[in-house]
């Protein structure tokens, strides 16, 4: 294919109906009831986030999903087995979905997750103490995220899709659109299942709902 070609098959796809996403956070694991930072290491729902992993499911039951993919951390995967259980749809798993590696910090109380360490982030290359611990910036959620999201936004144009992620992707992904500042979204403002209404033509995204969210009065 030559350039023309290709050109005018990329506009005539960015040209289709857009593709809406369910970005969807997992249920609670027992490091989410002890407020433990959890990052990358693979910790399953505990009996309260199998509960909201059901529940989550019933409220959706009447969307048609016509793919799912979800982060490859067990938590994450099992959300959106239980949400699509019967749909008779294979989960689609990828390392791009996961939570913010934590580095060193992994395992430690989320103390440290505050609104202190999200203004840190947002100020990375100021504090060479995140580097050292060998902290994910906001930029790499950012890059990893997005570049997925448009990915099998143009492969599943005019379709729903069911996408089961983290907290601290949902969080980036609501700051870099635009919806709110760092300030707004402190630790426990996204629920376990809370979920994004999204539509993306492969390009540009909008939001169209959020459910689970609260942002905090600045």
């Amino acid at each position: 294919m030559n350039f023309m070609n290709l050109m005018n098959y990329n506009l005539s796809m960015l040209s289709s109906s857009p593709c809406t996403l369910y970005l969807v956070r997992h249920g609670e694991t027992l490091w989410n009831a002890k407020k433990v930072l959890q990052g990358h290491t693979d910790i399953p729902l505990n009996a309260t986030g199998e509960a909201q992993a059901r529940a989550r499911g019933e409220s959706l039951k009447d969307i048609h999903f016509d793919a799912v993919y979800s982060s490859d951390l067990i938590r994450a995967k099992r959300t959106a087995e239980i949400i699509t259980l019967e749909r008779n749809l294979a989960i689609t798993t990828t390392q791009a979905l996961r939570e913010r590696n934590f580095g060193t910090l992994e395992g430690k109380h989320s103390d440290v997750h505050n609104v202190y360490l999200l203004n840190l982030l947002a100020h990375y290359n100021s504090h060479p103490e995140l580097k050292e611990a060998q902290l994910e910036t906001n930029d790499r959620i950012i890059a990893r995220v997005f570049t997925f999201l448009r990915e099998i936004s143009i492969a599943h144009q005019g379709e729903s899709v069911l996408v089961a992620s983290h907290g601290g992707v949902i969080r980036q992904v609501l700051i870099h659109l635009g919806f709110a500042v760092e300030s707004q979204l402190p630790a426990g403002s996204i629920q376990n299942t809370a979920y994004i209404k999204l539509a993306c033509d492969g390009v540009d995204f909008w939001i169209m709902n959020t459910v689970g969210i609260e942002l905090a009065k600045e």
